[in-house]
């Protein structure tokens, strides 16, 4: 991606609401294009909700989705320039790594020789290189995650969502692939929304925080004010930020 696609992806939720049943998401706000945005919140806060209207596989009951300007409320995911990586991979259990990071570039998987070219590129960076041929059962859980970033990253999109990808990651693996996520999006500019139930995490990953609470947006600004000691105090209270946690949080990991 050159880097005048890096200046793309800018993404608002303009007076967004969304219902399931007797539950109500209203979301207003806006993520900067070309940053990674840690998106945080109890369980059934609606942090997936709001990933998926960015995507399209919800449709706002009113209010618009924009992105760079761009109203996409009625646009199919298919449509979108969005990329979404998922906490289960989803990939084709039958399918080998390089057809499975191929079905991002054609669903047919009709690759010209540019497509296959990105393949085996997105294979290079993800550390997969020679493991292409394997099937996802003979791959480590990591790896398939790695697939299915490489198959994000493949559709070349300005805007990458991840919804909590490596959760069922042990530390030094997830912190791995935090780094990996890091340097793809230093690398093409891609404007990331990261949702975690980690502190850690965002502050490792994240230049910016969006904390939900109750289906709404409780507190909205950058990682560093967030996890200051006199962060949103919704935030300081749901991870129980205070006295010396405070200061080890709010420490950056190196």
């Amino acid at each position: 991606m050159n880097q005048a696609a890096s200046k793309a992806g800018a993404v608002r939720l303009d007076a967004v609401a969304f219902g399931y049943g007797e539950v109500l998401f209203r979301f207003d706000t806006a993520f900067p294009a070309g940053a990674i945005t840690a998106v945080m919140g109890p369980s059934g806060s609606g942090k997936s909700t709001l990933l998926n209207l960015v995507a399209g596989f919800e449709t706002p009951q009113s209010g618009r989705v924009l992105i760079d300007g761009v109203d996409m409320t009625a646009t199919p995911p298919a449509e979108r320039p969005v990329s979404m990586v998922f906490q289960e991979n989803n990939l084709f259990s039958h399918l080998s790594v390089e057809k499975n990071v191929g079905l991002g570039r054609s669903p047919s998987l009709k690759l010209g020789p540019a497509d296959r070219q990105a393949v085996w590129a997105a294979l290079e960076r993800t550390g997969l290189a020679g493991k292409e041929r394997r099937l996802p059962r003979e791959l480590s859980g990591g790896e398939r995650q790695r697939v299915a970033l490489a198959r994000a990253l493949v559709r070349e999109q300005p805007v990458l969502l991840l919804d909590e990808p490596f959760a069922s990651l042990g530390p030094a693996l997830r912190h791995d692939m935090l780094d990996l996520v890091a340097d793809l999006q230093a690398e093409r500019g891609m404007t990331t929304l990261f949702v975690t139930h980690h502190p850690e995490d965002a502050r490792r990953l994240a230049g910016h925080v969006v904390f939900l609470e109750d289906g709404r947006i409780a507190a909205a600004g950058t990682a560093d004010d967030f996890f200051a000691g006199t962060g949103p105090e919704a935030f300081r209270r749901y991870i129980g930020l205070d006295g010396d946690r405070s200061r080890d949080v709010a420490r950056k990991p190196t």
